[in-house]
């Protein structure tokens, strides 16, 4: 065989784990080993970071998902696009009978106070009475965002809030409604704000006395004239709401009594073809192609329902009067409420049934409103109210009478041919002092202070079968027996410069025959005197 075809031996190193002198298998260096170990512990720590970044992200994710988010938010514009018919409740019903229940209502966030992003209090309004929401954290209910949300609404927009009523584990004196609270569910925006309000209805209700008592600059004194300028926020407050509710007790009180006692409720015009008292006061309006004269009162129309036998009528009604004076006691416009009645035998029969109508209006403000009373009281305090109830009747004195009690006072008499407004006043803290009523009548005017209507005194022709009803030292009511026969009417309207010919349409109705007759005349919504016309 040839030396190229014998095949030559090789040699091979044998593995790491491999012995070479005997071939047997071997375990990992040393190096190895750590270095399979620094792995093992990377990766676990890769792992170990992944885990918790999945975590996190899974966190961030739920957080991202509000849970809440169909329990709050603004609501469409209401088109009346339905009707569930879901009852609402009155805030004044809310009681601790009711713990536990839900109920939904819609009221003003009047003001709200967020406690870090678990919990907002929230003060909620309607009309006169207030209660406190709580939107607090819970699983399933009232995420985070929503009580963000609810803290974020501006004061006074309105909300539609569904709750449970809870009660109070103390009673909380910043709500009328004190002995429970209301834990909000659901809370929707039913109408917010187009910019800032021009005041706080918390500083504008806020009671003189807190405002003089304090140096915090968050409690701020709300001007009359910027309590005017934007009426419709003034009228928010609990004291204005109070106070045109009792307003409104009034007119209600005065129809229920003379509907009792068989009058008639009239409405007169108030466009009419002369002045009915001075011209001096009158506003005179364009009338197609002449004037005409809006009415100063209805008493020349009450005194023709007389004379068409209507006996006894009233009204309830505006009235306008010129005069350039800027006082609390004089507006343009107002709103009076009148009666005239024939009488049988004497002019003190339409003052008595005056006299028994005011204290019908009293006892039942202060049997029926004492609640809207008291929210006056918080504001503006007074002492209570005094008027004799009993036999010995209403204190009355004559004007001559009136006048020795204030110069017994001091006041000189020369001063006194009329009594002005500070005389007045003067007089009321005389008669409260001395009588302890805050309630009292003045009879026997002189004539010279009376319209030409008014019948002068059978025995001084000097003095007016006339009277004036007083509530601590302001005059409330003026009435009097009226003229009602036509020739002594017309004598005493060219006395006082009025030219019978020109109120003719008046004076012929006495000419028909009318019985004689007496009768009375007397917070404005939106106060009219010589300087605003608006809002």
């Amino acid at each position: 065989m040839a030396d190229a075809d014998i095949p030559k031996p090789t040699t091979t190193a044998p593995p790491e784990d491999q012995s070479v002198e005997t071939g047997e298998a071997k375990g990992p260096s040393k190096n190895e080993l750590k270095k399979r170990a620094k792995e093992a512990e990377k990766a676990r720590k890769a792992q170990e970071k992944a885990a918790r970044q999945a975590e996190l992200e899974r966190q961030k994710a739920e957080a991202e998902v509000d849970f809440a988010s169909e329990f709050y938010g603004k609501q469409p514009l209401n088109q009346s696009q339905s009707r569930p018919r879901i009852p609402r409740v009155q805030i004044a019903s809310l009681n601790p009978n009711l713990d536990g229940q839900t109920v939904l209502l819609r009221a003003r966030l009047q003001a709200s106070r967020q406690q870090g992003n678990k919990m907002t209090f929230l003060n909620l309004r309607q009309r006169t009475d207030s209660v406190q929401a709580i939107v607090s954290v819970t699983p399933e209910k009232v995420s985070k965002q929503m009580v963000k949300w609810a803290g974020g609404l501006q004061e006074e927009s309105i909300v539609l809030v569904e709750g449970t009523v809870a009660k109070s584990p103390e009673i909380i004196k910043s709500a009328s409604v004190g002995d429970v609270e209301l834990h909000v569910s659901k809370i929707f925006l039913i109408s917010g704000l187009e910019g800032r309000l021009p005041f706080s209805v918390e500083d504008a209700n806020r009671p003189e006395t807190e405002i003089e008592a304090t140096d915090d600059v968050q409690y701020k004194r709300v001007g009359l004239d910027t309590r005017l300028n934007n009426r419709v926020v003034d009228l928010r407050t609990q004291t204005n709401q109070a106070v045109f509710k009792l307003q409104s007790a009034i007119g209600h009180l005065f129809r229920e009594y003379l509907d009792s006692q068989g009058f008639i409720e009239i409405h007169s015009p108030k466009l009419q073809g002369a002045a009915t008292e001075s011209g001096a006061s009158v506003f005179k309006v364009s009338y197609f192609k002449g004037n005409a004269y809006l009415a100063q009162s209805p008493q020349l129309a009450k005194q023709m329902c007389i004379a068409a036998d209507f006996e006894r009528v009233y009204e309830i009604a505006p009235v306008f009067r010129a005069e350039n004076a800027n006082t609390h006691r004089h507006m343009t416009e107002f709103i009076g409420l009148d009666l005239e009645m024939a009488i049988e035998e004497h002019y003190h029969e339409v003052m008595e049934l005056l006299d028994s109508l005011f204290k019908h209006i009293f006892s039942g403000l202060r049997d029926r409103y004492k609640k809207d009373i008291d929210v006056v009281h918080k504001q503006f305090p007074a002492d209570e109210f005094k008027w004799r109830e009993g036999p010995e009747g209403t204190l009355r004195f004559t004007f001559k009478e009136a006048v020795d009690l204030l110069v017994e006072d001091g006041v000189p008499r020369e001063t006194l041919d009329d009594i002005n407004t500070e005389n007045e006043k003067r007089l009321g803290r005389i008669v409260k002092a001395k009588y302890d009523t805050d309630y009292y009548i003045i009879d026997k005017f002189p004539m010279a202070l009376r319209p030409f209507y008014t019948m002068p005194d059978p025995e001084d022709p000097t003095l007016s079968n006339s009277y004036d009803f007083f509530m601590r030292g302001e005059e409330i009511l003026s009435g009097a027996q009226r003229i009602h026969d036509p020739t002594f009417l017309a004598e005493k309207m060219r006395e006082k410069g009025v030219n019978p010919e020109d109120m003719s349409f008046y004076t012929d109705a006495f000419k028909m025959g009318c019985p004689p007759h007496g009768g009375r005349r007397r917070a404005s919504l939106f106060p009219r005197d010589p300087k605003r016309l608006e809002p």
